[in-house]
């Protein structure tokens, strides 16, 4: 009885997590293309993808909370 526990949490673990990825992942990705939200400026290419602190462009402020 306890191996067939087992494998029956096995089961429904690997189903359940399955669903919690594509719900979570899954749609937070599709509704990002469909608004075209980029999460990482990877479009150009560039040397490197650190952002320049350039504070002539946007005040110090601003740097403090980005997300």
């Amino acid at each position: 009885m306890k191996e067939f526990g087992i494998g029956v949490s096995v089961i429904v673990n690997s189903l359940l997590l399955s669903i919690v990825y594509v719900a979570g992942v899954g749609f937070t990705s599709l509704f990002a293309k469909l608004v075209g939200k980029r999460f990482l400026e990877t479009k150009k290419k560039k040397d490197t993808y650190w952002s320049d602190l350039d504070l002539k462009k946007k005040p110090l402020e601003e740097y403090y909370r980005q997300f």
